[in-house]
């Protein structure tokens, strides 16, 4: 499904304008994203968790020449899904 998709899926769903729907998207995400930005957490009961990991640095190894590369260490987002979205998944 794309963005596009999406919006057109919220809009009829809760019988508001495509351009609604849209901002209505465009805001949720990036509340998302700030809260993330800001080492937060947002937590949707029943469809999961969004919060950031610490990821260590380490050595990696450059394919084209074998020659070991340093990665740095990096905080990035993460998505644990909650057991209502599980379990929804799980139903096929």
């Amino acid at each position: 499904m794309t963005k596009n998709e999406l919006i057109e899926q919220m809009a009829a769903g809760a019988g508001i304008t495509k351009v609604a729907a849209k901002a209505a998207l465009d805001t949720a995400l990036n509340t998302i994203t700030n809260c993330l930005a800001e080492g937060g957490k947002v937590q949707l009961p029943g469809f999961g968790t969004f919060e950031t990991r610490q990821r260590a640095a380490r050595t990696g190894m450059n394919p084209q020449t074998k020659k070991p590369v340093a990665i740095p260490a990096a905080t990035v987002p993460a998505f644990k899904a909650g057991k209502g979205l599980k379990d929804s998944v799980d139903k096929k």
